[in-house]
């Protein structure tokens, strides 16, 4: 159980997880349109994007990446859902995560998944409006808030979950 318990304090760690080789591989990024904007230093893919280096494939209907001054990448793929999936290190299995928007931000380390956000790593599921992981400080959060009607009443707080499966002997 307590493998069980790390796992949720580790669960998005895409570095920690990853196959480490994804790396050294080359991004391969196929869409219906490209745009670059070297003033900005952004690229933007949209339409069927799909992103992929080794193991790691992301899916969505708008990815912008953005490479700030200091040389870090931050990116944004949008979608219905955005998705990624990327092989575990010393692993057959996979982390797989959705959300409306993933964003990563290169500078600080930071995976944020919102809106209907939802990571399994193996037979484990964490799902909440808001997912975020820290690899600097391997801090990971899950948050779920106040939903509000088209009239602006509020609903009943959202709430997050954790679906843990014993591991089997």
């Amino acid at each position: 159980m307590l493998n069980k318990i790390i796992f949720l304090l580790l669960f998005l760690s895409l570095n920690c997880y990853s196959e480490k080789a994804d790396k050294d591989q080359p991004i391969i990024i196929d869409s219906d349109e490209l745009l670059i904007d070297d003033s900005k230093n952004t690229s933007t893919y949209s339409g069927d994007v799909i992103l992929q280096q080794g193991t790691l494939i992301i899916r969505g209907d708008k990815l912008t990446i953005r490479e700030d001054k200091q040389g870090f990448q931050h990116s944004t793929s949008i979608g219905k859902p955005t998705t990624f999936k990327q092989k575990m290190e010393n692993s057959e299995d996979y982390i797989e995560g959705q959300a409306l928007t993933i964003e990563y931000d290169g500078n600080m380390d930071k995976i944020h998944l919102y809106s209907k956000a939802r990571v399994k790593k193996g037979n484990d599921l964490v799902i909440g409006d808001y997912i975020m992981y820290d690899a600097n400080s391997e801090f990971a959060q899950a948050l779920s808030g106040n939903t509000t009607t088209k009239d602006g009443n509020e609903v009943k707080k959202g709430r997050t979950r954790a679906i843990i499966r014993p591991d089997k002997k």
